[in-house]
């Protein structure tokens, strides 16, 4: 269902389109969950520290996809706020163009250099093959998580959050089951559990397809529509959507990259540590979903109100959704403090004592700083969904360099225990910048308005 977001309360806006969003970003990170809980549990710690070892690369490609598509939905969101249905539609067929063919491309690259990368990433010989095969498997299903983000962040930019929800649910329990299918009946080890994601990525895909088929007139895209997006005439305004996919997908694939380089020190503690890292990232992603989601719901209210010139009802919704994000950050930092070991143990099970402990110490080092990470959700889907992309993207790069500087140094003073310091370090870095760059944005905004007024009021 179509929500025009420029009209209403904004916090009971924002509010209920988030809701959704975090049950489908819960569902989301099943798919996660089920790869760690099953092939730990039915495969081992070698089989996990496999997947684990990889992961930031799974990361890695699906923030490039989703920065992408996230960027280009801006555009869909800005002309749906100015009542613009034939640019709508204009815009899903010129997004739809340049991110398959975008995702082809990169996927081509990364499949021809994998054992370069994951030479470079330190992956333990002993679980270098399984490591290989899962990414390979999953880089060969890209253009499906391209083709379901794309959709589910147009649907997202036209104010629905819960339509791609209802397929991520059922694709999320399909994972599982199949997961378990190729691994227990099949015996295809830890490659299976790739395949399992591929093939339930690619019917929440085709799900969202049908239904936006026959539920959505708005996106019924025309022969002529397609036709534009082919043409010379489309350049300008496929580079529109270049000037804000390209910097957001770069600013997600540079978090990706510090991910990246933190496994890549992790590697080399060994596949124990390897395992409780892994766990221990996947029950902080879980832990911050609800801020996760409330910026991207954020990101939605901006972009249509900015499209509609409401630019008092954007900093409205900013102030009131970053108390709400604070509030939040305090009280997963204190379950997360608190609980944290108890939960590695349904990941790991409870006689894996000192990787329980592993991940237990980095859990207790993180929690304290989801205050900083909080905010740098708010600030930087509020500057995106204004269209602003360089910021973020000065923020990412900023982002990088203290989460690399830290790993490898602290790494080397403090072994792994370093690591655990690395993120901290980065967020309150980032967020910073991310808070005075929103603030510059919104006076650059006032400045312009006031010029606009005196302008249209000054008699000659």
């Amino acid at each position: 269902m179509i929500n025009d977001m420029t009209k209403g309360n904004p916090l009971k806006l924002i509010i209920l389109f988030s809701v959704p969003l975090l049950i489908g970003n819960i569902f989301q990170q099943l798919y996660n969950i089920a790869d760690i809980v099953i092939v730990g549990r039915t495969l081992g710690m070698n089989a996990l520290a496999a997947v684990g070892a990889i992961s930031p690369i799974f990361f890695f490609l699906t923030f490039v996809v989703v920065g992408l598509t996230n960027g280009f939905a801006v555009i869909t969101g800005q002309r749906f706020g100015a009542k613009d249905p034939e640019g709508v539609r204009l815009s899903t067929t010129v997004s739809t163009v340049w991110s398959t063919g975008f995702t082809i491309l990169f996927s081509a690259l990364l499949a021809l250099f994998m054992h370069t990368i994951l030479r470079w990433m330190n992956v333990p010989a002993e679980i270098y093959k399984d490591a290989f095969y899962y990414i390979q498997i999953v880089i060969a299903g890209l253009v499906v998580v391209n083709i379901y983000n794309l959709i589910a962040s147009i649907v997202r930019a036209l104010g629905d959050s819960k339509t791609p929800l209802y397929f991520l649910i059922f694709a999320s329990v399909l994972n599982i089951f199949l997961a378990l299918l190729f691994i227990l009946k099949f015996g295809w080890g830890v490659p299976g559990s790739a395949v399992a994601v591929v093939l339930s990525q690619g019917v929440s895909a085709l799900m969202c397809i049908i239904y936006v088929k026959i539920k959505f007139p708005i996106l019924h895209l025309k022969k002529a529509d397609w036709g534009y997006a082919l043409k010379k005439e489309s350049f300008d305004f496929a580079l529109e959507h270049l000037r804000v996919g390209i910097p957001m997908s770069v600013q997600y694939s540079i978090l990706g990259i510090g991910i990246l380089i933190i496994q890549s020190v992790c590697n080399t503690f060994g596949p124990d540590v390897i395992a409780a890292f892994t766990a221990a990232l996947r029950i902080e992603q879980i832990a911050t979903l609800p801020m996760i989601s409330f910026g991207v719901a954020l990101a939605a209210y901006t972009a249509q109100n900015f499209g509609a010139k409401n630019f008092s009802r954007i900093k409205e919704g900013v102030n009131k959704a970053s108390v709400i994000n604070i509030t939040l950050s305090l009280i997963m930092a204190f379950i997360m403090h608190f609980f944290g070991s108890d939960i590695v143990a349904v990941f790991l099970g409870k006689g894996e004592k000192h990787i329980i402990e592993i991940a237990r110490s980095y859990l207790w080092i993180s929690t304290i700083f989801y205050f900083f990470l909080g905010q740098i959700f708010i600030f930087r889907n509020a500057l995106q969904g204004m269209g602003e992309a360089v910021l973020p993207l000065a923020a990412s790069i900023a982002e990088l360099i203290m989460r690399a500087f830290a790993a490898v140094y602290l790494a080397v003073k403090f072994g792994y225990y370093g690591i655990f310091y690395a993120g901290p370090i980065a967020w309150i870095n980032a967020s910073s910048i991310m808070a005075a760059g929103y603030y510059a944005n919104l006076l650059k905004i006032a400045k312009k308005a006031r010029i606009s007024y005196k302008v249209k009021h000054t008699s000659f």
